[in-house]
């Protein structure tokens, strides 16, 4: 029986938004648990000797260490458009790099987040963790995204030779505390709020946003995935993917409908239809979740928006931009 408090949790990407969120989370299930959570700048994952020194800095033979890698390169379908090589190279180098020396480190079992981009860009609504290889992602973050589906490839690899059990969770489209509020390069949650909030504080008349708002996404609380993630680790241990999302699909146009009322924003809305929408709809099947693992997400897109406001009003001076 897998037990939290018997191991040795070594999280990358701890000072990131999900890395922030899974600590508290942990700190309120696991009180015992340890978690060690070096920071980007003093290990640079995208170089190999650094992994190793990683390693051999946090390694103990008396408490087995469990890999969660959470640590990446992200960022909406602008960063995307700009940056594909960058997200390409240092996605792929950081998973590539810290899977093929953890075996010979002393982890126990890793624990890989990946994204819901990297599903086909057609695949069935909702998409099943099957539809995985059956086509490309969409062309905007197809360099991220194919970076991010090389992670269950290498961890299938890694558990043929080596015999170390992994899990690759595939999140929906997280918002919540600590989220990096960028309103250029950001994910669309996110960038939303902090529109929604300055206009309100600026006493704004119009919002201008970008696309149509047709583009629907499965949108989850991040605490909720982080749950889901500390669950994946406990009950899987053999490597494959699972959905952790809402399973419930949202248009971009709903979730502003609600940030306007949460915000109390009275002014009138556009779409700059010159902009892109992303892919067209994305929702995920969570079927495997709940049947091998009892997932279910527990916050509703309302509620959990709510607490992304309240959060980023009270947080506005040290909220990452």
């Amino acid at each position: 029986m897998f037990n939290w408090d018997e191991h040795q949790t070594l999280l990358t990407g701890s000072a990131g938004f999900l890395g922030r969120n899974f600590q508290r989370t942990m700190r309120c299930l696991h009180r015992k648990a340890y978690i060690v959570g070096p920071s980007h700048e003093a290990y640079d994952l995208r170089d190999a000797n650094q992994v190793e020194e990683l390693y051999i800095n946090h390694h103990t033979k008396r408490v087995p260490t469990v890999l969660v890698h959470m640590a990446g390169l992200v960022g909406g379908i602008n960063a995307n458009m700009q940056r594909p090589a960058d997200f390409f190279y240092d996605n792929l180098t950081m998973s590539a790099h810290l899977l093929y020396y953890a075996h010979d480190y002393g982890i126990k079992k890793a624990v890989l987040v990946s994204a819901g981009c990297g599903y086909p860009e057609h695949a069935p609504i909702p998409t099943k963790e099957e539809d995985y290889w059956n086509g490309l992602p969409q062309p905007e973050s197809a360099p991220y995204s194919l970076a991010k589906r090389m992670q269950i490839v290498q961890a299938k690899a890694v558990y043929t030779q080596y015999g170390l059990p992994s899990v690759v969770v595939i999140p929906g489209n997280l918002y919540g505390p600590h989220d990096w509020f960028n309103l250029e390069q950001g994910h669309v949650i996110p960038a939303l709020v902090r529109r929604f909030v300055e206009a309100v504080d600026n006493n704004a008349d119009v919002l201008s946003l970008w696309g149509h708002g047709t583009a629907t996404r499965d949108f989850i609380y991040a605490p909720d995935v982080c749950e889901g993630i500390l669950k994946a680790a406990e009950v899987y241990d053999e490597p494959q993917i699972v959905n952790l999302s809402s399973g419930k699909e949202h248009s971009i146009a709903e979730v502003v409908k609600m940030l306007a009322k949460i915000t109390g924003f009275k002014g009138r809305i556009t779409w700059d239809h010159t902009m892109p929408n992303g892919q067209a709809r994305r929702c995920f099947d969570v079927s495997k979740a709940k049947r091998d693992m009892g997932f279910e997400a527990r916050t509703s897109l309302h509620h959990g928006l709510k607490l992304t406001v309240d959060w980023y009003r009270k947080n506005q001076g040290v909220a990452r931009k």
